[in-house]
């Protein structure tokens, strides 16, 4: 079946509820759910918790560079995102014009190739090169931050807790940076062909960003009763609860990773119930963000840990 054909849109309608380019799917169908849950809530609630971003605000110095970025900010979230949005939906009419009445994901042959198509075809050839290397600029920035977040986590946070020599930090966290390299260039070649794998990976990362570390964020910036316990317990559930979601219950994630059919024999222990659409960030961010304020109540803060945070009037 060729995606975008008239086949492929009457199955995607009849499955998915798709109603039309310029319309949501049929309300709280498989591909309203998808597009709600994963897409929009995934993405947008995760983005606030992406380690590499919490480190930069960590390093900020007082609240004066904060409001100062808050303008740059709010102006770039709304260029970065709106042009998305509206190129994304307007390709459509471009292609239906340009190519014969075809869509996008006709004319283009798949998912992952929609946009560069698009560039290559419906731009000039100059803007595909400033494209690329802002594309380039983007990307090596945020790997960096990335892989320093992920090395200084393994060599701080797994060495030294084990007993490693704190003198030889820095060693382990360069060889903690080599292992993650290595690991996100295997996974490239892993998932190379994989459909959507791009919007696919960002959602899973967003969303268990969020389930993991965003209550425990937002509860210590504006809370001086949570309690380290509280903090531990609420990622913990937050991980294995969108672990568990992932391996057992998501249809995409459940049926390629396999272990819900190497054991149960399904692709999803939920079966085609209407569940097994909804993103894990849906179930883990308020089993964990409960889990906080359950265990905060339980235990008491530390008095020193506090006074550290938010300083001798704390």
């Amino acid at each position: 079946m060729i995606p975008g054909s008239g086949d492929f849109m009457m199955k995607l309608s009849q499955i998915w509820g798709f109603k039309g380019w310029n319309k949501m799917p049929e309300f709280l169908s498989p591909g309203w759910l998808f597009v709600i849950t994963t897409i929009t809530l995934g993405v947008g609630i995760g983005v606030l918790a992406q380690p590499q971003l919490v480190v930069r605000f960590m390093t900020v110095k007082s609240k004066k560079e904060l409001n100062r970025a808050v303008l740059i900010g709010g102006i770039f979230i709304l260029a970065m995102t709106g042009v998305i949005f509206v190129v994304g939906s307007l390709s459509n009419a471009w292609y239906f014009e340009n190519y014969g009445g075809k869509n996008s994901l006709e004319a283009a042959g798949a998912i992952g190739k929609v946009i560069p198509h698009f560039i290559n075809t419906a731009m000039p050839h100059w803007f595909g090169f400033i494209f690329l290397f802002a594309l380039i600029s983007a990307a090596m920035s945020t790997l960096s931050s990335q892989f320093h977040t992920m090395g200084t986590a393994v060599g701080k946070d797994i060495f030294e807790t084990f007993g490693a020599d704190k003198n030889k930090t820095t060693y382990w966290t360069k060889i903690g940076i080599v292992i993650v390299i290595l690991f996100s260039v295997f996974l490239a070649y892993k998932f190379q062909k994989a459909p959507a794998i791009i919007a696919r990976s960002t959602a899973i990362f967003f969303a268990l960003c969020a389930s993991v570390f965003l209550p425990a964020f937002i509860f210590g910036l504006f809370s001086k009763r949570v309690t380290k316990p509280a903090a531990i317990a609420s990622m913990l559930i937050g991980f294995f609860v969108s672990l568990f979601w992932l391996l057992f219950c998501h249809f995409k994630e459940a049926k390629a990773l396999g272990v819900a059919k190497a054991l149960f024999g399904v692709n999803s222990i939920l079966g085609h119930s209407k569940w097994a659409f909804v993103d894990a960030m849906v179930i883990a961010l308020p089993l964990s963000t409960l889990t906080l304020i359950i265990v905060s109540i339980l235990t008491k803060p530390d008095p020193n840990t506090i006074k550290k945070a938010f300083g001798p009037r704390g």
